[in-house]
This record gives C-alpha cells, sequence and structure tokens, in this order.
C-alpha cells in the first residue's frame, strides 16, 4: 500500500533522525538521490545545461547539494537564487566548488528558455498561500521552455498536506520525493502539477497510521471477495438496486450491470425500469413492490436515475444492512436519516453533488477536495467516495484517507458512476466494509476504465463489461 504523511509528521520524523546522524547527512541522501534521478532524466549528463531554482532554506539546500553532483558530472550548471542573502550556505559552497555559477532572477530567463533541465527548489513542503511574484514569473517562464523540470520533494506553490493550488505553481515532468509521499503528490488540483513522481528513501521513522491510502493491486487482492466449495448465491451476498424512473431507465440498467459483476451472488431490482432490467439481464431478480418487500438482501444500493421517488431512499434507509446511496438519492436522502443508521452507508457523489451538500460552491469541493470529503463524512457520519479526477475514500470514524490509483478521463462519461455504484453495492453485499467497499470498486472501476478505454472514448457498458478482466488482472498479478 502506498502512504502519504502530513507535513508536521514529516518534519518530526526528520528532526528524529537528524538527532542521530553526523551534521547535513540527511540531506546529503536526498541530495544524491535527487542528483541520481536527475541523471537518470537528462540520459548523459556530461555537456547539459541545468538550473536551479533555488529559494531559501533546505529545500534550496537540496538543490544546490544536487546541482553540485551533477556538476561534477559534467554539467553546465547555474543557480537562480531568489534570495541570496539566505540561500543555503553549505549547498551554495559545494556547488561552486564544482564549478557552477549563481544569478541573480532578473538575468534567468534566457537561461531557462536554453536549458536542458530545470530543477525547481523554490519552496519546500512547508510553503502556503502560493508563490510570491518574483518565483510566479519564473514558475511561468518554466512552463514554457522546452526544459524537463524536476520538482524538489513537491512542485512549489501547491500545499503539501491538502492538494489545493492558490495561484502560480511550478509544473514539474519529474517529482523527486524524500521519504515518504505528501498528501498534495496524490491529489488534484496539485497532482497535475506534480508529474511523476520518484520516491527517495531516506531512512524517516513514520507511524504505522498515514494520512492518506492507496491501494496497489496486492491490497485489492487480498479483499476482494472469493467463492468456496459450500457457497451458494445467498451465502455469496444478495444486494437490491432501487434505481432508474421512467424517464432515466439506462441508469437502472447500468447499476444492475456493475452489480453484476461486483462478486454477489444475486442481485435483486425494485423500480419502474422493470422490464429494460429483466431484457438486458434475465438473471436479476426483478420486484415491482418497493423495497421493504423486495426480499432479504445483504446491502442496498439507492438512487441512480431515481428522479424524486423519495419513498424507495426513506424505505432503504430505514434498512438494518449496508446502504450505497447515489445520484437523486443524495439529493433526497434526509440527513439525520443517515446519521440515525446502525448499519454501514456509503455515499458517493461528485463534485457537483458533494457541493450541493455541504451548501458551497463545486469549485470550493474542487479546490479542496480532501478537506470536503472528510468535512462530508462528518456531517453525514457516513463513508464518503468522492468521485473525480482524484478519487477520495473518506470513513465516517476518521483515520487515513484511501486515494483511488486508478483510473481514466475517459471515464468522466453518462452512466460510468452508475456502474460504480452498482459494482460497490455489490462489494458491500458480499461483506466488505463500506470503505473497502468503496476503495475496492473504485480502484476495480477505474482499472476497468483504463482497459475499455485504450486510449479511445468509452461508454459505461464498456466499463461495466471490462471489470472481470480488471479483477483477473488484480488476482493473477
Amino acid at each position: 500500500m502506498r502512504t502519504a504523511y502530513s507535513v508536521e509528521t514529516v518534519r518530526a520524523a526528520e528532526r528524529e533522525l537528524m538527532a542521530r546522524l553526523p551534521e547535513g547527512a540527511l540531506m546529503q541522501r536526498a541530495a544524491a538521490g535527487l542528483a541520481a534521478a536527475c541523471a537518470d532524466l537528462l540520459g548523459r549528463v556530461y555537456g547539459r545545461r541545468v538550473v536551479l531554482l533555488v529559494g531559501s532554506g533546505d529545500n534550496g539546500g537540496d538543490a544546490l547539494f544536487a546541482g553540485a553532483r551533477l556538476a561534477r558530472r559534467g554539467a553546465g550548471v547555474t543557480a537562480v537564487l531568489l534570495a541570496p542573502e539566505r540561500a543555503h550556505g553549505g549547498g551554495l559552497a559545494a556547488l561552486r566548488r564544482a564549478g557552477g555559477r549563481t544569478v541573480a532572477p532578473g538575468g534567468a530567463e534566457e537561461l531557462i528558455e536554453r536549458a536542458d533541465l530545470l530543477l525547481d527548489g523554490i519552496v519546500g513542503i512547508g510553503g502556503k498561500g502560493g508563490l510570491r511574484p518574483d518565483a510566479a514569473r519564473l514558475a511561468e517562464v518554466a512552463e514554457r521552455s522546452r526544459a524537463a523540470v524536476v520538482a524538489v520533494d513537491l512542485p512549489s506553490g501547491v500545499d503539501a498536506d491538502t492538494g489545493e493550488v492558490r495561484g502560480a505553481a511550478v509544473r514539474a515532468d519529474l517529482t523527486v520525493t524524500f521519504g515518504t509521499h505528501k498528501p498534495g503528490l496524490l491529489i488534484d488540483p496539485a497532482r497535475e502539477y506534480a508529474g511523476s513522481v520518484r520516491l527517495v528513501d531516506i531512512g524517516l521513522a513514520l507511524p504505522d497510521e498515514a494520512e492518506l491510502e492507496a491501494l496497489q493491486h496486492a491490497d485489492v487482492r487480498r479483499l476482494l471477495p472469493v467463492p468456496t466449495g459450500e457457497s451458494d448465491k445467498y451465502r455469496r451476498g444478495v444486494v437490491g438496486i432501487a434505481a432508474g424512473s421512467a424517464r432515466y431507465p439506462g441508469a437502472a440498467v447500468l447499476a444492475v450491470y456493475g452489480a453484476l459483476r461486483g462478486g454477489a451472488g444475486a442481485v435483486r431490482y425494485v423500480g419502474p425500469a422493470g422490464d429494460a432490467v429483466i431484457a438486458r439481464f434475465p438473471e436479476t431478480l426483478v420486484s415491482d413492490r418497493g423495497p421493504e418487500h423486495a426480499g432479504r438482501v445483504q446491502a442496498w444500493v439507492v438512487g441512480p436515475g431515481a428522479g424524486d421517488d423519495a419513498s424507495a431512499v426513506g424505505e432503504v434507509l430505514a434498512s438494518d444492512v449496508p446502504v450505497l446511496i447515489d445520484a437523486d438519492g443524495l439529493r433526497l436522502a434526509d440527513r439525520d436519516a443517515v446519521r440515525a443508521r446502525t448499519a454501514p452507508t456509503l455515499m458517493t457523489p461528485h463534485a457537483g453533488e458533494a457541493a450541493a451538500l455541504l451548501g458551497v460552491p463545486r469549485e470550493e469541493v474542487e479546490g479542496a477536495r480532501l478537506a470536503s470529503a472528510r468535512e462530508l463524512a462528518g456531517r453525514y457520519g457516513a463513508t464518503v467516495l468522492l468521485k473525480g479526477s482524484t478519487t477520495l475514500v473518506a470513513d465516517a470514524d476518521g483515520g487515513a484517507v484511501r486515494v483511488n490509483p486508478t483510473g481514466t478521463a475517459w471515464l468522466a462519461t453518462a452512466g460510468s458512476g452508475d456502474v460504480l455504484s452498482g459494482l460497490a453495492g455489490s462489494l458491500l453485499a458480499s461483506g466488505l466494509s463500506a470503505l473497502d467497499a468503496g476503495s475496492v470498486g473504485a480502484y476495480l472501476h477505474g482499472l476497468a476504465g483504463r482497459f475499455a478505454a485504450d486510449g479511445a472514448p468509452v461508454g459505461a457498458h464498456d466499463v461495466a463489461e471490462a471489470v472481470p478482466a480488471a479483477w483477473r488482472d488484480v488476482t493473477e498479478a
């Protein structure tokens, strides 16, 4: 499992380690890993033009020491000092001994335009509130240049803890981060600025509970339900789908499709789209008597394409089994009824739906995804899967937030969320917790989206069709 830790936790671990190491040893470890990553990116170091964008403090020191290592291998290295009087003294001396030179920001534009590689050491993980004017101007010049841009620990101008970007920020092709991932490297909008991320181990001792977790294939494989010789369709779990309307019958069909691919033994459908569902999936158990009289289920999915049918939402929320609420169900669900539930609840809003529930503009949710997911989970006492360019799963009880590492932009298509709801609901019925069902569902859904799209437009039904391939990819890895 990939993990990310807050700035406060990283700083504490660094202080503990530095107390046991010779002075400067930790920075040398970071600089060595940084220089190696830059060399790998350049391919050939000798004769290459490298420009360091250097702020004050240890982040700039890492850049200077790495620049010195590249200079000793024959690169032409120039450091642009944004605060010469506060530049790291040891790093500056090392660069000059290796043959590097320094310039003021005013003479940097031409150097940046001719560089083969730019090393962003302007602001470290403690930076808040965007870049100052001189640094912002350099970030803009760097974005226009043809040079490869490497960020030291994280791109300058992004918030390490939240993934927020307030104003100008450096856009990197590669970020070399030290000790552990920082949340901002895994969460949009900051993730878009990080490019590829390379982790350099510098020996930090970190606590067991992280700020963020990202499942990998092995984690998902361990969580997936596997039938045994004694399993029957009921022991494997039955998921109920209360979805669709006369206007949106397709939402019901797609939610059922996702549920049939999710590992449960049977799918019960309740709603006005029964004819459409049974025509497409004759194995579905269809009822028109409402959720209360549909028969036994181990979990419910309610809301996709439901229109204004608040009665079905109310009946499902009154049940004593896990419930997934999506789409129209989010608008129709009474918050007090959700909070009063004793069985797990999983809510799956996109940014617009989350904004409506929180009473804030959509832009606020998109700019502060981590805070928004946590806030919504706290308000409703539910696990929240916040869909989007970075899908996050926040548990009602706090703890590490899960960030989904799979997916493709082609998943932004009508009905894709309905498939995810059915898939995650099926995993709930199979016995997974709300956190695990949401995380595993998002992982398989994102992987299926990649397989289905393969670089081209894709429909929601194609994503559902590709779920078995994603499942096999995880289990056979």
